[in-house]
């Protein structure tokens, strides 16, 4: 299955949490997408692998998600090792996506530093026809777009997602275990805190008026986004 787009984040829900308005938006213009997940989240404190593995699937089909993978690589121990580098090589090789998604290269947890790293090279290597995959050809995207996690940055794009704001937001609910919940019993983390929502709500209305729109998604590219119509910008 060739998709239009990948979207890679070290743990379950990153991607929900700093793209799933985008990857929302593609799913209604009918444009095919993945989400790879590098980790299961074992390392989390609140939940397991098994209830994350469960959050995780309810959260793929509320976006639209055709495909959902998990690269199985340890959670707080993601390497900048030859092999998790090959392991996103040959999903992008598989996939062939127009465009990725990746956390941004700045961030609090080595999770999604060392993630974006490993993306943003196989990003590269996936193009070089002497890199064997086994059977899988050499094929590079056209883009790479990196999100929004715990650091800001200046964006190079944004995202109207104001169409796709409430479909977000269930997507990001439905990782039950690691959001707030008074009747749970698991220790309180930054994430479960009710002001922590808040904070994600807030941050796409302030990006949505950055971007003159309600509520919007922010991105960073290496090159400059070229405009060839400007009815995409009125």
């Amino acid at each position: 299955m060739k998709l239009y787009a990948l979207a890679f984040g070290a743990h379950p829900d990153d991607v929900e949490m700093s793209c799933g308005g985008t990857l929302s938006m593609l799913y209604r213009h009918g444009k095919p997408f993945g989400i790879v997940d590098f980790t299961r989240g074992e390392m989390g404190t609140r939940g397991n692998a098994a209830i994350r593995a469960n959050e995780t699937k309810e959260a793929a089909k509320l976006l639209g998600a055709d495909v959902r993978l998990n690269l199985g690589v340890s959670d707080s121990n993601i390497e900048l090792n030859r092999k998790n580098l090959l392991k996103v090589v040959e999903v992008i090789r598989k996939y062939q996506p127009e465009i990725v998604f990746a956390p941004y290269r700045e961030e609090r947890h080595p999770d999604h530093i060392h993630a974006h790293q490993l993306v943003n090279d196989a990003f590269f290597y996936s193009g070089l026809k002497k890199l064997k995959t086994g059977k899988l050809a050499a094929y590079r995207p056209r883009r790479a777009f990196y999100y929004m996690q715990h650091r800001s940055f200046i964006p190079t794009m944004y995202v109207d997602i104001s169409n796709d704001f409430d479909t977000k937001v269930a997507a990001i609910k439905a990782h039950k275990s690691q959001f707030f919940n008074p009747s749970s019993k698991d220790p309180e983390t930054m994430l479960s805190t009710p002001e922590f929502m808040e904070y994600l709500l807030g941050r796409m209305r302030y990006h949505g008026r950055m971007a003159g729109v309600r509520y919007a998604e922010p991105f960073w590219t290496h090159e400059a986004v070229t405009i060839t119509n400007f009815d995409a910008i009125i």
